[in-house]
């Protein structure tokens, strides 16, 4: 049953990837294909970190303790689609021009907050494996908690792209404060039993 649920939890996060490639193959981002493109792999990124920092609420709850073995896959699809997003830019706008990524992420504020959030999706993926979490120990804890900054800074980063349509960053900032809203409230009222993530 846990293969089977992991398989269906896999293919659905696939499906928005999937369908992105048809739509490229189908040529149908619009006239701007590139900000389409881009704006719709950055937001996929920005979903699936917001579904990862749902579980832990959605467990405590509903009292679904299977929910959380789905965590660490959903959260290395929030750095699949940050890639992906990361590499639009990286392919389109910057047409691999290595010499201009330092330059762009300094000079333009919008890129750093959006790659330091990408950064803290790296460093949170590359150390999400079994092993990794015995090696760091209680550190594993402390350091994954920089997810809360990172989907913070997604948001900023949403917003400041957006500039004068800000209903959707107000809609995913309005739902990370919500969560983390909740796990302040469990710190500070239930610390026996509060998970940090």
């Amino acid at each position: 049953m846990k293969k089977i649920s992991k398989i269906l939890v896999f293919t659905c996060c696939s499906i928005p990837f999937l369908f992105l490639v048809w739509r490229v193959l189908q040529n149908d981002f619009g006239p701007d294909p590139v900000q389409e493109l881009s704006k719709a792999t950055g937001e996929w990124a920005l979903k699936f970190l917001v579904l990862a920092l749902a579980i832990a609420p959605i467990r405590h709850l509903t009292g679904l303790a299977a929910v959380i073995r789905h965590r660490r896959m959903i959260g290395l699809y929030a750095l699949f689609y940050a890639s992906v997003h990361f590499l639009v830019w990286m392919m389109f706008v910057l047409e691999f021009r290595w010499s201009t990524i330092a330059e762009e992420i300094i000079e333009r504020p919008y890129i750093t907050i959006g790659f330091s959030a990408y950064v803290i999706l790296v460093v949170l993926g590359l150390t999400s494996p079994k092993f990794m979490v015995r090696r760091l120990g209680k550190s594993w804890k402390r350091l994954h908690r920089l997810v809360y900054v990172a989907s913070i800074l997604a948001v900023i980063h949403l917003l400041w792209i957006q500039r004068t349509d800000v209903g959707e960053p107000f809609y995913y900032g309005l739902i990370i404060l919500c969560l983390l809203g909740y796990r302040f409230w469990r710190y500070k009222f239930k610390p026996a039993v509060f998970v940090s993530r």
